[in-house]
């Protein structure tokens, strides 16, 4: 068919100008319009309304008269109008007319009348009708276009995918009632129904009142999931990743990943024992879930629920990166075999932006996933609040629109319909590897939960909510009215649900599905999970050999021959070497230097971040760009033929996206190093609800383990209150339960032992480092090379005590000064200038799990002096709250800048004035 888009919001007399500049001369007009109108003449030639005449440009056609075009004009008009916008009169709310949107779809929009609907045009022939009448092709378009499904796709620009979903659309088996779908299919939607309606009832009849999210009004979601998962295996898919709120979840678990009644029976009953050694738990509706399923034609695909809170849609990106793990993992980046399908709420799709970050990052090379189905259950109405007050869009999928998605509009109550979205959606994923979006108009048995009355916000939507029948009813009805076979079927199943229905009341056992774990279940099941003080009492060894160290770092100072450098990188490498030859490496090389090694051990290394590949502040530099070619050039490939994979990709704008998606990521296996940094530390808290809901608490929520690495840039050097703190009070104040290890490094070798030390302990826990700034170029921020090889005494340092002070001497120590961070290269600065023996200074490198053991003892050897906490944060901010987990305040005194709403002065004379009279306290001895 042709594509000519462009006809529908042309004006009938803007179109016979052009044809007229077109008869005096084609070249004068875009190529487009050249293409249609001699289109157009061969046609009237060929049906005997014109003859070939010589002209002055020897191609002029006798046409038809100049009224007869613009009616000719005006019918393919309104083709292309139906298909840009037919959507807007689809019949796809099961419970009520829809709203005019005005489509501008009328005869008089195109300078047709009623006494044309009479008349044959020839532009039928564009959707199949050969010298239709325009009522003929009216109908045919309101068949297609203005059904049960609506559909939204003439946004697309890309005339491929455009042409493809068109000819399915419009060619569909003549558009026969049920969509064309065999018997065994409709079998298959009724028993799924049955599922999805039973499962509800039985909940509903046994647990009266209960909070369960239920999916009444919304069941065809059940047959629609399952449709997907059936045509995804056909086309090659091996493994779904399901994200989704609560409402249906518990529907879902049963009637699509297998778990059986029982399981959740427990649940619900409270029956299932909790184990209180490890977790606290959470209710039924956030638990994740994995299974594997067979499909009708015999293909096994595994299929993962994700986990979630309550916070609607912060699962999105999660699952993203699950999916991207997997795909790397175990598919070799096949992402034909991995799908991850998004089920979301109509209010909160629209109305969360994490929806916006996630399909903003869908098509980008570090967070590609093949494409996504985005299934909305749309029940008109968000807690307790209409859609008029939830939205400003049209539809709730306008984000669709951010990467030229499709969307199917349907109607939930029409489960043919229903599963023919479903199947072309999974067929395009598959196809094209993009996005796309299914709108299931559906509805909301009840209220938010079960125990809300709907009718105190909603009384006229859900009086007529409580006349209509549900999906599985309807269906059966229309399978018995349409004829003998399909009677005795519905017949047969009805008589199945009631039986179904009657032995999950009376508590028959189901059998559960068999499972196959997958090579990195298998090695997340081989780690331990710890809660207590003795799985931390040292840090593993971690150092590596001496050869190990110098091929790494011979690596990172070699270029390819034929790699043309910016200038600057000779710079660069110059003042490496310098240090190389005193034998010590800054930040930068030992943090290079940690993901060589990690490589070379055969363990994959991913990190993204905004400007990760150079850093923030121009120190890490893992990536090279060729000044003549343009090309990247890895710095961290090569090293050895057999080695891990590195993977850094500089982010989008995002942080709650982002991070979201590297924590999905980490879930997946934990054998990969895998690293988020901030821009600066002071914006992870756009990513808040990831650390709260996510890294802090999954384990103890879902027992699920997790070694990602947040990189937080964080030290007050005068840069202002947004770019000075990393809220470190805020990790700290969610530290309990050996949940995760907070650090504020200070070595170079200490930041290259706990990245390994990330990978070689037997668990896994996400690590929240404060990174340095100023201290990426300080010159006494150094390590000597001896420090990272493999000897018994290097491994992570929890705390440094204080080398300047020789052990007997600490018994005359007056003031010793605990303090964590960049502050101790000032308060060191001023120990060296005065030549102080009388303050020692003690580090803290790792606040939590805190080594108060350890810690307690070195303290011990300065018996005769005072204890201060020294921090450069305000006395609201920073560690010292949490150091009074540890000690009490008559036993440590605080020296900080005073309690302030913001983190810092903007002023850089005011931050000098405040740092100098920090550090002059805590010398006023």
């Amino acid at each position: 068919m042709s594509d000519f888009s462009f006809i529908a919001n042309a004006h009938p007399t803007f179109i016979e100008s052009m044809y007229k500049k077109y008869q005096q001369d084609p070249t004068i007009v875009e190529e487009g319009w050249r293409h249609f109108f001699k289109g157009f003449e061969f046609a009237s030639a060929a049906n005997g309304n014109g003859s070939s005449n010589g002209s002055a440009n020897g191609s002029a056609v006798k046409t038809a008269s100049s009224s007869e075009l613009d009616k000719e004009f005006g019918v393919m008009g309104v083709i292309h109008g139906f298909r840009d916008r037919g959507h807007l009169l689809s019949e796809t709310n099961p419970i009520r007319p829809r709203r005019d949107r005005r489509p501008h779809l009328d005869l008089n929009d195109y300078g047709l009348s009623d006494a044309d609907l009479s008349k044959t045009f020839k532009a039928g022939q564009e959707i199949g009708l050969q010298n239709a009448s325009l009522q003929q092709i009216i109908d045919r378009l309101k068949e297609i276009y203005c059904g049960h499904i609506g559909f939204e796709y003439a946004h697309i620009e890309n005339r491929e995918k455009r042409m493809w979903l068109r000819d399915k659309i419009e060619n569909r088996q003549a558009l026969p009632e049920d969509f064309g779908l065999s018997i065994e299919k409709k079998t298959r939607i009724l028993e799924k129904l049955n599922g999805a309606v039973g499962f509800e009832r039985f909940l509903h009849t046994k647990y009266v009142g209960q909070k369960r999210f239920s999916l009444e009004g919304g069941e065809t979601t059940i047959p629609a999931l399952d449709a997907i998962i059936n045509v995804g295996a056909e086309g090659g898919v091996q493994e779904v990743i399901i994200g989704m709120a609560h409402r249906g979840r518990l529907n879902v678990l049963a009637n699509i990943m297998g778990k059986t009644y029982e399981h959740i029976f427990n649940e619900f009953e409270g029956t299932a024992i909790p184990d209180l050694s490890f977790g606290d738990g959470d209710v039924k509706y956030h638990l994740g879930y994995s299974s594997q399923v067979e499909t009708p034609s015999g293909k096994k695909v595994h299929l993962k629920l994700v986990p979630n809170p309550s916070h609607l849609e912060s699962v999105n990106p999660v699952v993203e990166g699950f999916a991207r793990a997997k795909a790397d993992i175990l598919y070799k980046s096949d992402y034909d075999k991995i799908l991850p399908l998004l089920i979301h709420g109509d209010a909160a799709v629209v109305g969360q932006g994490i929806t916006y970050e996630t399909v903003q990052m869908s098509q980008l090379e570090g967070y590609y996933t093949g494409g996504t189905i985005h299934f909305v259950i749309n029940n008109q109405i968000g807690f307790t609040t209409d859609f008029d007050d939830a939205r400003s869009s049209t539809y709730c999928t306008a984000a669709a629109s951010l990467v030229q998605a499709p969307v199917f509009h349907v109607n939930g109550d029409d489960p043919e319909a229903v599963i023919f979205a479903a199947e072309l959606a999974a067929e395009y994923r598959q196809k094209f590897n993009n996005d796309v979006f299914i709108d299931m108009v559906c509805y909301r048995k009840h209220g938010h939960n079960e125990g809300d009355d709907p009718k105190f916000t909603q009384p006229e939507m859900y009086s007529l909510i409580n006349k209509h029948e549900d999906p599985r009813a309807l269906y059966s009805k229309k399978l018995i009215e349409r004829g003998d076979v399909e009677k005795d079927m519905a017949t047969t199943m009805e008589k199945t649900f009631w039986a179904d229905l009657q032995e999950r009341l009376d508590e028959v056992k189901q059998k559960p599905l068999p499972y196959t774990h997958q090579e990195p279940e298998l090695a997340w099941k081989k780690l331990i999970r710890v809660n207590n003080p003795d799985d931390y009492k040292e840090s593993p060894i971690t150092g590596v050999p001496h050869k190990t160290i110098n091929k790494v770092i011979k690596h990172l100072m070699t270029l390819p021959k034929d790699f043309n450098q910016l200038s600057k990188v000779n710079r660069l490498f110059k003042g490496k070497q310098k240090l190389l030859d005193a034998g010590v490496l800054d930040w930068a090389m030992a943090e290079l230097l940690a993901y060589g090694t990690i490589l070379l051990d055969g363990q994959d290394v991913r990190m993204s971040g905004e400007d990760v590949k150079r850093g923030t502040f121009s120190h890490r530099h893992a990536i090279f760009q060729d000044t003549k070619t343009f090309e990247e050039y890895n710095r961290l490939s090569g090293i050895a033929k057999k080695q891990g994979k590195f993977r850094i990709f500089n982010s989008l704008l995002s942080e709650f996206g982002v991070l979201g998606f590297e924590y999905g990521y980490s879930l997946a296996t934990p054998n990969s190093l895998v690293i988020w940094e901030a821009q600066f530390g002071d914006f992870y808290n756009g990513a808040q609800t990831i650390v709260d809901q996510y890294i802090s608490a999954a384990e103890s929520k879902w027992q699920r383990m997790s070694g990602l690495v947040m990189l937080l840039p964080h030290g007050y050097e005068g840069q202002g209150p947004e770019h000075s703190s990393a809220r470190f009070e805020r990790f700290l104040q969610m530290c309990a339960e050996y949940n995760m290890t907070v650090a504020n490094i200070t070595t170079p070798a200490n930041l290259f032992h706990v990245m390994r030390r990330q990978l070689a302990r037997p668990f896994r826990k996400p690590l929240v480092i404060m990174s340095p700034k100023s201290l990426l170029r300080h010159p006494q921020c150094v390590s000597p090379i001896e420090y990272f090889e493999n000897k018994k005494e290097n491994n992570f340092c929890e705390f440094y005590d204080d080398n300047n002070i020789a052990a007997r001497s600490k018994s005359k120590v007056k003031r010793v000064l605990l303090c964590t961070g960049k502050v101790y290269y000032d308060l060191l600065a001023r120990q060296q200038e005065e030549n102080r023996k009388d303050v020692a200074i003690l580090r803290i490198e790792q606040l939590y799990p805190m080594p108060k053991k350890a810690l307690d003892a070195a303290l011990k050897k300065y018996k005769n002096a005072e204890w201060c906490w020294v921090q450069e944060e305000s006395a609201n901010m920073g560690a010292w709250d949490f150091i009074m987990r540890y000690y009490r305040a008559s036993e440590m005194r605080l020296i900080s800048r005073k309690a302030t709403a913001s983190p810092a002065t903007g002023f850089k004379k005011a931050h000098d004035m405040q740092q100098k009279a920090l550090v002059d306290q805590a010398f006023d001895v």
